[in-house]
C-alpha cells in the first residue's frame, strides 16, 4: 500500500494530548497490521529542547540515534514499541538551518529564499522522509503548538500543499480541540471549537475528523451541532474524556471508531478490529494492583513532565509486579542531614533522578548517603548515580572533598570527570554522549540477575561527565561494585552496591527504552525489591 499521511493539529489550548491522541492512533493502526511511524513537528526555533529548561518543555526524550527529541516521542514509544530516530523529530529550527546552509552552498544558484517556496518545500521533504527510508503504510505527524501561533503557519502552510499534492485518499487532517464547561451556566461550550476549525479553514485546510477533549461526556446533539458547524460528518467527532489512565486512550479511541473512520476516509477498508489483547491485559493487572508503594523522586525540578519518563516506567513495572506505585517529588534542595530521616523513612524506594547543574546536588547526596546506610532500594540515574558515587567517597573512601568537576573544578577527587574528547567542546546543544550505546554486565551481578542473566546490553545516554576510572579499583575493594562497563571506551556505565537490597546506579537512562508492553527489567527487578515487605494500602 501506497503511504497515507495523517495530520494531527490542535486548537483552542496548548497541551490538550495531541501526543497521546497521536501514540493512540498509531497503537491502533499497528494494531490491525499496518506499518506506521509517528513523527513531531515543533515550531519553536531551537535546534532541539537539549537546551530547554524542563519548566519549559518538561524532559529531554533521546532517541537510539542520540536526538535529543520532544517527551511525545517518549509516548510514541510506550504505546507503538516502535523506536524512533532524529526523522522523527523536527523543529522550526532544523528547518531554517538546513535551508540556511544549502543557500550558503549556493544550492539555490542565487535565488531570494523565502518562507514559501523553500521554508515549506523543506517541511514537506522532512514529513516525506521517513516513507522513503522503510514501507510504511501510514505516517502520523503532530504539529506543535496550537492553531493561530505566528510559528506554526510555515507548517500549517505545508500541509495545506501536502493534502492537495497527495489528494484526499493519501492525506488527512485531525484536528483536536477542548469543549469547555462554564459551570455558571452548567453548559458546554462548542464555540471555541467552532471558532478554531474557522482559523483553519482560513488557512485552506478543511479537518476531515474532530476529537474534542472534555472533562465532561458530550450529548449526540452536540457532536451533532459541532458537526453542523465545522463541515464534518457527526461519525467524525470524536469525544476525548478525561480518563484515569493515558494508556485507556487507545481503547477509548477504539470504542468510537477514530481509526476506522479514518482508514475509511483514506479509502481503506477496514479490516478485523485491532487486536489490543496484551494492552487489556495491562489494563486489567493495573487495574486490580491495589497494594501501593510510596516511591521518592529526589530531584531540583518540582515538575511532573520533568520526569516523565521515569514516572511511567515506574508505573509499567508496578503495574506487573502488581503494585500501585504512587511517586512521590521530593526536592533535593530542600534535604538535610536534619530533616532527610523524615522525608524518606516512609518510602519503599528511592529514585534519585538526573539532571544537570549545581542546584540541589548536596541534597541528592545526602539522600544517597541515608538509603545506603537504611539499606532501602534505590536507583540513580545518570546524575543520580554520579551522586551515589560521589556520596561513597566522602563517607565511606574518606575523600571529604570528592566531587564531580561538573559542580568543583578544582577538587582534589574528581571522581566524576568529564571525558577527554568532551573538553575542546564549546558549544552546548547535541555535544554530549548521546543515544544507544552497549554496556557489558558483570556475571552473577544484582544488575546482570534483572536483565535475566544477558552479558551484553544496549541502553540510552545524555551526558558528558563519567565514573573517574583511576578509583574504580578503590571502589571495589570497599564494596561498590562497577558491574557494567562500555567495552569499547572501557566506561563505567553500572555501579552497585551487593551487600544492600538495591542499592545500582546507572550513568545511562533506562526510562527511556521502557514500553506498555515490555517494562524496564532494571525497573522491573526495583519495584519488586521495593515491594518486599509492603502491607495493603
Amino acid at each position: 500500500m501506497v503511504s497515507k499521511y495523517i495530520f494531527i493539529t490542535g486548537g483552542v489550548a496548548s497541551s490538550l494530548g495531541k501526543g497521546i491522541i497521536s501514540a493512540s492512533l498509531g497503537k491502533l493502526l499497528q494494531a490491525r497490521g499496518y506499518n506506521i511511524t509517528i513523527q513531531k513537528f515543533d515550531p519553536y526555533i531551537n535546534i532541539d529542547p537539549g537546551t530547554l529548561n524542563p519548566y519549559e518543555h518538561g524532559e529531554c526524550y533521546v532517541t537510539v540515534d542520540g536526538m535529543e527529541t520532544d517527551l511525545d516521542l517518549g509516548h510514541y514509544e510506550r504505546f507503538t514499541g516502535i523506536e524512533t530516530t532524529r526523522d522523527n523529530s523536527v523543529t522550526t529550527g532544523r528547518i531554517y538551518l538546513s535551508v540556511i546552509e544549502r543557500e550558503r552552498r549556493g544550492d539555490y544558484l542565487g535565488k531570494t529564499i523565502q518562507v514559501v517556496p523553500h521554508i515549506t518545500d523543506e517541511i514537506k521533504r522532512r514529513i516525506l522522509l521517513n516513507a522513503t527510508k522503510q514501507p510504511l503504510d501510514f505516517v502520523i505527524t503532530e504539529i506543535g503548538g496550537t492553531i493561530g501561533d505566528i510559528e506554526s503557519q510555515p507548517f500549517l502552510e505545508a500541509i495545506r500543499q501536502l493534502r492537495w499534492e497527495l489528494g484526499p485518499q493519501r492525506a488527512i487532517n485531525v484536528h483536536l480541540t477542548y469543549v469547555p464547561y462554564l459551570a455558571a451556566a452548567g453548559e458546554l461550550k462548542t464555540k471555541p471549537t467552532q471558532t478554531s476549525v474557522k482559523q483553519l479553514q482560513g488557512l485552506g485546510i478543511q479537518p476531515e475528523v474532530l476529537v474534542l477533549r472534555t472533562e465532561h461526556n458530550l450529548s449526540d446533539n452536540i457532536r451533532e451541532k459541532v458537526a453542523h458547524f465545522c463541515n464534518v460528518d457527526v461519525t467524525a467527532v470524536i469525544q476525548s474524556q478525561d480518563l484515569p489512565s493515558i494508556y485507556e486512550v487507545p481503547v477509548n479511541m477504539l470504542r468510537q471508531g477514530l481509526d476506522s473512520v479514518i482508514l475509511e476516509k483514506l479509502g481503506v477498508k477496514p479490516a478485523k478490529l485491532p487486536a489490543l489483547g496484551p494492552w487489556q491485559d495491562f489494563l486489567e493487572r493495573r487495574k486490580k494492583a491495589t497494594k501501593e508503594i510510596k516511591i521518592a523522586l529526589v530531584g531540583k525540578y518540582d515538575l511532573q513532565d520533568a520526569y516523565k519518563s521515569i514516572i511511567e516506567s515506574l508505573t509499567h513495572a508496578g503495574t506487573y509486579n502488581d503494585r500501585k506505585v504512587k511517586a512521590i517529588f521530593v526536592n533535593s534542595e530542600g534535604i538535610t542531614n536534619e530533616n532527610v530521616s523524615e522525608q524518606l523513612q516512609s518510602m519503599a524506594g528511592v529514585v534519585i533522578c538526573p539532571g544537570f547543574g549545581s542546584r540541589g546536588i548536596e541534597g541528592k547526596i545526602i539522600a544517597a548517603e541515608y538509603t545506603r546506610t537504611h539499606d532501602i532500594p534505590t536507583f540513580g540515574i545518570c546524575l543520580g548515580m554520579q551522586m551515589m558515587v560521589i556520596e561513597f567517597a566522602r563517607n565511606v573512601l574518606g575523600y571529604q572533598d570528592a566531587n564531580s568537576s561538573e559542580m568543583d573544578v578544582y577538587t582534589p577527587h574528581n571522581v566524576i570527570d568529564m571525558m577527554e574528547e568532551q573538553k575542546s567542546i564549546t558549544q552546548m546543544g547535541g555535544t554530549m554522549r548521546l543515544g544507544a550505546y552497549e554496556c557489558e554486565l558483570v556475571k552473577g551481578s544484582k544488575a546482570a540477575q534483572a536483565y535475566n542473566g544477558q552479558c551484553m546490553i544496549k541502553e540510552r545516554h545524555r551526558h558528558r561527565f563519567e565514573f573517574n576510572n583511576r578509583y574504580q579499583e578503590e571502589y571495589e575493594s570497599n564494596g561498590m561494585q562497577c558491574v557494567g562497563i562500555n567495552p569499547t571506551t572501557n566506561l563505567v556505565e553500572i555501579v552497585e552496591i551487593p551487600t544492600l537490597k538495591w542499592y545500582i546506579g546507572t550513568q545511562f537512562h533506562p526510562e527511556y527504552s521502557s514500553t506498555v508492553l515490555h517494562p524496564h527489567p532494571l525497573f522491573m527487578s526495583f519495584i519488586k525489591a521495593c515491594s518486599n515487605g509492603t502491607t495493603e494500602a
